[in-house]
């Protein structure tokens, strides 16, 4: 019987948080960078990946360039949502933006070719968040989510600059066989698109264009044009009770 190294979860759990705390934290950088170097290397030889120290000195690279992206996801979130009170608000109390953090960090070393460890990361942030993101998606600058729980993103969806999604979204992929896997599975969201609570938009040929609102429940399998307005409707009935008694 094969034996899996589960254990890591704990591990890559930890290395996240630290990750995180020293991505935006300077004393936190210095406390952490030892433990970080040293983790990551140890996470890298159980998955039996190789040249561990030079993928962590080329991720360390772009840490700069995350933490710049990551700032205009912060500024988006306190320019739409009229519930936040400051930036600092939004760095340590925001669910969204704690999920948006680890899946730019997890992208990043996805894009080095390390797939298990990011997967581990944006696991451990779904269990916090409830927002499922996975490594692979593609997400532009000022990305916005509202409240968060039960969105999922699919891995080869792409997402443009200045989207808003709010709660329960799922851009996701119809049914395909195990040979289509590097296939695109998932949506493209253009610029400047807000998606309204439990919408579902699936299929790697759809595209929703920019500048389009879509509206709560709707459910989607077809190209949306830009500037379009999609909305679904039901008849809700509203009557008045008689004697304490609905008719």
């Amino acid at each position: 019987m094969k034996s899996y190294n589960v254990c890591l979860k704990d591990t890559a759990k930890t290395f996240t948080k630290r990750l995180f705390y020293s991505l935006f934290d300077c004393e936190q950088e210095v406390t952490h960078e030892e433990y970080l170097c040293k983790t990551f290397s140890k996470i890298l030889s159980k998955l039996e990946i190789e040249n561990a120290e030079i993928i962590w000195n080329t991720f360390k690279t772009e840490l700069s360039e995350i933490r710049r992206k990551l700032d205009l996801d912060a500024v988006a979130f306190e320019k739409n949502d009229p519930a936040s009170h400051s930036l600092a608000e939004i760095y340590m109390a925001y669910p969204g933006f704690y999920a948006i953090s680890i899946y730019r960090l997890s992208h990043a070393l996805y894009k080095h070719g390390v797939y298990i460890l990011p997967r581990m990361m944006s696991e451990y942030i779904h269990g916090i968040t409830g927002v499922d993101i996975h490594p692979g998606a593609t997400i532009g600058e000022s990305f916005y989510i509202d409240h968060g729980t039960g969105i999922v993103i699919g891995e080869t969806a792409i997402i443009g600059k200045n989207v808003k999604i709010y709660q329960g979204v799922t851009l996701g992929g119809i049914s395909v066989s195990k040979d289509m896997a590097s296939t695109k599975r998932h949506p493209t969201i253009e610029d400047n698109v807000c998606i309204y609570a439990n919408a579902t938009i699936l299929g790697g040929d759809i595209v929703i264009g920019s500048g389009s609102t879509i509206g709560a429940n709707v459910w989607i399998t077809e190209s949306v044009p830009e500037n379009s307005l999609v909305t679904y409707q039901t008849e809700i009935k509203i009557r008045p009770k008689k004697n304490g008694i609905r008719k």
